[in-house]
């Protein structure tokens, strides 16, 4: 009854036994392999963008610092929300690939206020060369706290970021999940609606270790690579994290996985609901934010529930105490129904 994170997962085993095969014979180090080329001509066909530049890292927060401080110069701010990843989760990475950048977050919820962004980045006069200047907005798909923009919702954010002369930067660690949520194409949740570049994760869907950068603007290619290579996120055996991608690409496995999680949390949320929880959001992907009973948590701890809880176990039994769930793709069914048994009493 594992519902701490996504993270604590194990790895399909299509991508671990692709690596395996990719570790047979020789072949050519940092991003020269064949399997490299497959997977930038496949992420380019699922987004539509045969222009586009593809690059692979070992983990998200390289995949955004490094994307970022591509699209930014170190007298810029980012626009972020303040439960961003990139604000609260990433031991100020972003601004030390930047150059010390700063993240300048709008608004207090997990979801930008267009009318808040607005404001934030048309400029005032008292923005001079004392003041750190405007720069990109970075926004989350599926957000921290588990819900999902709207194509339309992302479109009108990053036409507020293009207007003010910026670019749009989409953290999509949870990209998979929020992708068959919505129900749309990676185009149309992505350049099409305005975003510049993405982090596309496959860490959290069942990958041992492989986030992909994707540019639509090719003229970041360069850029890009030398900032990689500066930063140490160059791998030399790079057929590793090629090898990973191919199969989390193939067969639309990476849609399928992000199916299972979502319809996991789908029963989890369904079954806490009967139970009468209350919910911070109505979850939207495989994120869940629910306040259960002091003794209901309790009972579940003591059987060996875990999951991130706001707050101790001892105290009054009725006190409503909030708890996060995050539903793996490898979740049996049977320990969801064995988590809602208990949680019953």
């Amino acid at each position: 009854m594992f519902f701490a994170s996504d993270n604590a997962g194990p790895a399909h085993p299509s991508i671990t036994e692709a690596m395996i095969r990719a570790n047979e014979g020789f072949a050519m180090p940092y991003g020269n392999d064949e399997i490299m080329t497959r997977v930038r001509a496949r992420l380019r066909e699922i987004f539509e963008a045969p222009d586009a530049v593809v690059h692979l890292v070992a983990t998200g927060t390289a995949a955004n610092s490094l994307a970022l401080a591509t699209l930014s110069q170190p007298w810029q701010q980012v626009f972020c929300t303040p439960v961003a990843h990139i604000n609260e989760d990433e031991c100020n990475a972003p601004e030390f690939y930047m150059g010390a950048g700063k993240l300048c977050p709008v608004g207090d919820s997990d979801k930008i206020d267009p009318a808040l962004l607005a404001a934030a980045m048309g400029g005032s006069p008292d923005i001079t060369v004392h003041s750190a200047q405007p720069g990109p907005l970075s926004i989350t798909q599926a957000t921290e706290k588990g819900r999902i923009y709207t194509c339309a919702e992302i479109a009108d954010l990053a036409s507020i970021a293009s207007r003010a002369g910026q670019p749009t930067h989409l953290d999509g660690a949870r990209f998979a999940n929020a992708l068959v949520a919505l129900g749309c194409t990676p185009a149309e949740m992505t350049w099409r609606a305005g975003v510049d570049a993405v982090s596309f994760g496959g860490t959290k869907n069942g990958c041992v270790g492989v986030e992909a950068v994707i540019f639509f603007d090719p003229e970041k290619a360069w850029e890009f690579e030398l900032r990689r290579k500066r930063g140490a996120h160059l791998f030399s055996k790079h057929r590793y994290l090629s090898a990973q991608m191919e199969a989390y690409l193939a067969d639309d496995l990476w849609l399928d996985l992000a199916r299972r999680s979502n319809a996991r949390m789908g029963l989890l949320a369904e079954g806490l609901r009967a139970l009468g929880a209350s919910f911070l959001q109505e979850p939207q992907a495989n994120i869940l934010f629910a306040s259960l009973p002091r003794a209901m948590h309790r009972r579940l701890q003591e059987a060996g529930a875990v999951y991130y809880l706001d707050g101790s176990v001892e105290g009054p039994d009725d006190t409503m105490l909030q708890a996060r769930f995050v539903c793996d793709w490898s979740l049996p069914e049977e320990e969801i129904t064995r988590f809602l048994n208990i949680a019953a009493g």
